[in-house]
């Protein structure tokens, strides 16, 4: 049984596949208290395997986004496994700090200031910029780095910022100014 918060079709918002029509399970609970977190996900009901892939097949997208909370902290091989069966890829949202099972087809890191990182790969990292220190995150062994603004507030100082520091790509959170899920 894995407890899920929620199950929905909309696009992916942030990153790399922005604007790319995906299946979200979003599981609950966190390991990190982020101050800035506009995620509620500790509520959730425990789902079985077969329980999630029937919902999520009820979609017609091939993408899955694992996220959270932190779904590290609720999936293993198997699982995967069987996404990757039912024909899914597979991609993940993290912070990082626990390590990942085998087979994710793509991993975003959203690394958080002052936790450790257990993974050794990831495809792009995404920062929600704060005004923090970036030099430790840009050296992160990812062929993408994006900077974020929290909740649409702070855009302007990450135009400057990228304009700047050119290695890094500017994410918004595209579902928030469309106002979709």
């Amino acid at each position: 049984m894995r407890k899920i918060n929620q199950i929905f079709y909309s696009l992916q918002g942030e990153g790399f596949y922005t604007g790319r029509a995906a299946v979200f399970i979003r599981f609950s609970g966190c390991n990190l208290k982020c101050s800035f977190c506009d995620t509620e996900h500790e509520e959730g009901t425990l789902m079985s395997d077969e329980e999630i892939l029937e919902a999520i097949s009820a979609y017609p997208s091939d993408m899955v986004i694992l996220t959270g909370g932190e779904p590290a902290l609720w999936i293993d091989e198997a699982f995967i496994d069987m996404l990757h069966k039912a024909g899914k890829y597979i991609c993940i949202e993290t912070n990082g700090t626990r390590p990942l099972p085998k087979g994710i087809d793509w991993v975003t890191c959203s690394p958080k200031e002052g936790a450790p990182l257990k993974i050794d790969h990831m495809d792009e990292v995404k920062v929600v910029y704060l005004g923090q220190d970036l030099s430790s995150y840009i050296k992160l062994p990812a062929k993408y780095h994006f900077l974020q603004p929290c909740s649409c507030r702070n855009t302007m100082e990450i135009v400057n910022y990228i304009l700047q520091h050119p290695e890094w790509q500017l994410s918004l959170q595209t579902h928030k100014l469309i106002d979709i899920a």
